[in-house]
């Protein structure tokens, strides 16, 4: 399924990528096999990774035909965003 980037998922990418070195390719792979997806706001869902001690988090789009990447970061709020069970 193709990945669209919205220009605002681009420039948060390249500002996590200056932070902590989170890749365009991290993004797709965290899209591609996430650990977990969990609702968010409207429409918008939330896959989710664990990296280092916290999680990447890309919200995102779904339809038939593709997924568009509304934005993206890392936060160390764990206990906030994973869902457990």
């Amino acid at each position: 399924m193709p990945i669209i980037w919205t220009k605002h998922a681009q420039d948060r990418q390249k500002e996590w990528q200056a932070k902590l070195g989170i890749t365009r390719e991290d993004v797709e792979l965290v899209l591609s096999a996430p650990e977990q997806v969990v609702p968010g706001d409207r429409d918008i869902l939330m896959a989710h990774s664990r990296r280092g001690n916290g999680l990447i988090r890309v919200a995102f789009t779904q339809s038939e035909a593709d997924k568009r990447i509304v934005s993206i970061y890392w936060t160390s709020k764990m206990e906030k965003y994973w869902r457990v069970g």
